[in-house]
């Protein structure tokens, strides 16, 4: 009965493949882009005073939980279609992936902590280790990418830089985001950091441009002269510029959609870097690693809606929790 309505032996249709690498790339980018916006937050938290702390951590307290669903869309996502990378990349990073783990584990538990007790050592103690596991986070992550995107080894410079940029998108994030729910000095504030933050990121991705160019690691320099590869920066830079431009005329919201947009960018040039060639450092495609299309055909019918339901539960998170904010709590 299965095979009459699904077909065994070939695909829905012939790209659904490259329609499957591109749901883990769009959950990549959902996942930069919001859980981006908790680590931008704190690792501005650690230039803040307590009562500024304080709405910092209401800002994003209702939604930072959910926004690490899509880590786990990610990873299902890449295993549920293409195992062999998903393998490789676990294996060939484990001990960068426990990292990334304990850093999340820091980031999370320092603030429930922090609440324990009420002496001024220990606040100190867990807000370091919170802005810690907010900064190292994004930048493991980063140099994770880098390693596969570039096929080469962690400590590497591409992959080094690569971290460092995601660290500077994320305070973005976080800065347009904060300032979208605030005013007065505490946005003022977010909008110097976040135009700091936006001249670092856009100089570290022709920084890292120029080395890759350079190193030209797993061929990639070819790439980076195509049409689309040259298309996603140049949009980066309007977008970045763009977002700068609408924080200084106080549209906040239209800042936060500009940092959105360059979370998508980015993952933009990484499925351009990557296509067809999924896993650069054994030249696996995305053609000889992906699975039977019955166990395609069947995820598609059974993953896809669970996403779209995942999407609206978003909408309504962000639409529920989208006021304004202050010390207090979330206002009308």
């Amino acid at each position: 009965m299965t095979s009459l309505l699904i077909p065994v032996d070939a695909y829905f249709v012939d790209s659904l493949p490259t329609v499957w690498f591109g749901v883990v790339m769009f959950t990549l980018a959902m996942y930069v882009a919001l859980d981006g916006l908790d680590f931008g937050i704190g690792i501005l938290y650690a230039t803040r005073d307590d009562h500024d702390k304080e709405t910092l951590l209401s800002a994003f307290g209702p939604i930072w939980d959910a926004n690490e669903v899509w880590l786990i869309a990610f990873g299902t996502t890449l295993l549920a279609a293409f195992p062999a990378i998903y393998s490789r990349l676990l294996s060939d990073h484990y001990l960068l992936a426990i990292a990334i783990v304990m850093g999340l584990v820091f980031r999370g538990v320092a603030p429930e902590l922090r609440e324990q007790r009420s002496d001024a050592a220990w606040h100190r103690l867990c807000d370091r280790l919170f802005v810690f596991g907010s900064t190292i986070t994004p930048l493991l992550l980063g140099m994770l990418v880098g390693s596969w995107i570039f096929g080469t080894p962690v400590a590497s410079l591409p992959s080094l830089l690569t971290g460092v940029g995601l660290v500077a998108l994320c305070v973005i994030s976080g800065a347009a985001f904060v300032a979208a729910k605030t005013d007065g000095r505490l946005a003022a504030d977010m909008v110097r950091y976040g135009s700091a933050s936006t001249a670092a990121y856009l100089g570290g991705v022709v920084v890292l441009l120029a080395v890759v160019y350079w190193l030209n690691p797993s061929n990639v320099r070819a790439l980076l002269l195509t049409v689309p590869a040259v298309a996603v920066v140049l949009a980066s830079v309007v977008f970045g510029v763009g977002g700068v431009l609408a924080a200084r005329a106080g549209r906040h919201k239209l800042w936060f959609g500009s940092a959105f947009g360059l979370s998508f960018l980015l993952v933009g040039l990484v499925a351009t870097l990557l296509y067809p060639t999924i896993y650069p450092a054994s030249g696996l495609t995305i053609d000889a690693v992906v699975v039977s299309p019955l166990a395609l055909n069947l995820t598609s019918v059974l993953g896809l809606p669970v996403l779209l339901v995942v999407l609206w539960y978003f909408k309504f998170l962000y639409s529920t929790f989208g006021g304004p904010i202050d010390g207090e709590g979330y206002g009308a």
